[in-house]
């Protein structure tokens, strides 16, 4: 493909057109428009592309995924695109490809030829790239229905922030159920809500509430990890990122991928809006959550919010009232799922498979011994002073 068709053919871009925001894709079409300036001009355009190839590392990888977590005409109406469509897609695919495929040298011998500079020929050099992995539209929509699209499919779990929009979690907590010993009853309930889910059926909304160092966040994280290759997703947030939900429903809503909202260690005062803003979001407000995404939220309160005891003082009517609100919240979680605190057989459960895993060497005797003298020491027995037991017992054992 001749340079300069190649640079009018980029800029033609239709169905991918969202690719020319990438800074590198940006910088091949200034660098190709170049070419029609001055050498100094050229000169200019080519530095900057260099340095935006030396930032990127991997181009096909950054060219694949500039397309990848794009969402355009051909996403939006995958299930039945028109011929039209494709071939337009098929265009824009040669034309990517056709920059993968340009050399440095080639680009600098062009430039060189038409402004009759020599110097351009002693510009720093560069070789072609891998082709995209789809060569036309159909192929793409294929890659589209395999894998998804847009802004979620850049990683498997997410974080809100203030301002409220989600960003991905490069090096996300990577626990498995089989890292996490007893509480199988628990464990199995989480697993089967969320296949129902993954399914297309019926899902609860899941409250899982109990003693703190049983596990809870462990299990909903678990859980997400354990169907990450079927196109699950989730999104952690807190409790102050509740008035954000319209804005993360619009977000989701048009996405191909299964949503867990994460709420972790929920927690509320009566007076908080928060509060009243979570139930309506639940169930019961004009604008309802996505059908593709369920609420999973953490707490150590089964009912959420916190009480006292004046507010159990009164009359039966003023009673009966709080404690209506103080349990509205819970009452919308389709499943309550309760991690109690380990009783001794269960925690020396625990331990054994934990060392078990970690090839801590002990006696079981003794293992048992220690393992309940440090929880004695700590908050009492938990999963976590489980796992804090077998770091500390395995620091001891390679420090010696």
């Amino acid at each position: 493909m001749q340079l300069f068709d190649l640079s009018l053919r980029l800029r033609a871009l239709s169905v991918l057109r969202g690719v020319l925001k990438l800074p590198l894709v940006h910088a091949y079409a200034e660098t190709l428009s170049a070419l029609g300036g001055s050498a100094a001009d050229f000169a200019d355009r080519y530095g900057a592309l260099c340095a935006e190839r030396f930032a990127c590392g991997d181009i096909s990888r950054a060219f694949l995924n500039a397309v990848h977590f794009d969402v355009n005409t051909l996403t939006d109406t995958i299930s039945n695109p028109s011929d039209a469509l494709l071939t337009a897609a098929t265009h824009d695919i040669e034309v990517l490809n056709g920059l993968l495929a340009l050399t440095g040298g080639q680009l600098c011998e062009a430039a060189a030829q038409h402004f009759d500079a020599d110097a351009l020929r002693a510009l720093p050099d560069f070789a072609g790239s891998n082709a995209l992995p789809f060569s036309n539209g159909a192929e793409l929509a294929d890659f589209y229905r395999r894998e998804g699209y847009g802004f979620f499919a850049q990683s498997s779990a997410f974080a809100m922030q203030d301002d409220g929009s989600a960003v991905p979690i490069v090096h996300p907590d990577a626990i498995r159920l089989h890292d996490l010993p007893g509480y199988e009853r628990q464990k199995k309930q989480v697993l089967q809500n969320t296949r129902a889910f993954l399914d297309g059926r019926n899902a609860n909304n899941i409250l899982l509430y109990g003693d703190k160092g049983t596990g809870k966040s462990s299990t909903v994280k678990a859980v997400a990890n354990e169907f990450a290759d079927r196109g699950l997703k989730i999104i952690q947030m807190e409790p102050r990122h509740i008035p954000c939900f319209p804005q993360l429903f619009q977000q989701t809503l048009r996405s191909p991928f299964r949503f867990i909202l994460f709420l972790d260690d929920l927690s509320f005062s009566r007076e908080d809006r928060n509060f009243a803003a979570l139930k309506a979001f639940i169930e019961g407000g004009l604008a309802g959550k996505p059908a593709n995404l369920v609420i999973y939220a953490t707490s150590n309160r089964r009912h959420l919010i916190r009480e006292s005891m004046a507010d159990r003082q009164g009359d039966d009517v003023r009673v009966r009232d709080t404690l209506e609100t103080v349990t509205s919240l819970s009452d919308r979680f389709g499943l309550e799922i309760t991690f109690s605190v380990p009783d001794k057989d269960e925690y020396l459960y625990i331990v054994e498979q934990l060392a078990d895993e970690s090839g801590l060497k002990l006696d079981r005797d003794e293992l048992h011994l220690l393992a309940e003298r440090f929880a004695l020491r700590r908050n009492g027995r938990s999963p976590r002073t489980a796992r804090q037991f077998i770091s500390q017992q395995l620091a001891e054992q390679y420090g010696n």
